[in-house]
């Protein structure tokens, strides 16, 4: 089986996590809100409490980009710069587990992600 479409995932996380991280920087936002919230989205995982349906349910819904990408640009389109360095702040954070491996999650269990299945 070909590694490739892996290392391609992996590489699309790379790109999420440098671009989010550049134009953080960018902006001018400082470290204080990027230090606390980066791992805010790992949170999700306390659905694992309710079993592994609903864990992967929270999970997959906090680890999608379509909500950080709508909150940054819309805050960007609004003028409202907290809601973009929010927004990029959660690309980072999503940026950085598909680069270290770690997927949206299939009910099954945690472990079962679409990067290990790929």
């Amino acid at each position: 089986m070909s590694a490739l479409p892996r290392r391609l995932l992996r590489l699309e996380g790379l790109a999420v996590f440098g671009g989010a991280v550049a134009l953080y920087f960018h902006f001018g936002y400082g470290w204080l809100l990027l230090v606390v919230l980066v791992l805010a989205p790992d949170l999700s995982m306390l659905g694992y409490l309710r079993g592994p349906r609903y864990g992967a349910l929270a999970y997959d819904v906090a680890h999608t980009e379509v909500w950080p990408i709508g909150l940054a640009v819309g805050g960007a389109i609004a003028g409202e710069e907290r809601l973009t360095q929010i927004g990029l702040i959660w690309l980072i954070h999503i940026g950085a587990d598909r680069l270290l491996g770690y997927g949206l999650k299939y009910p099954t269990d945690f472990k079962d992600s679409h990067l290990q299945r790929v």
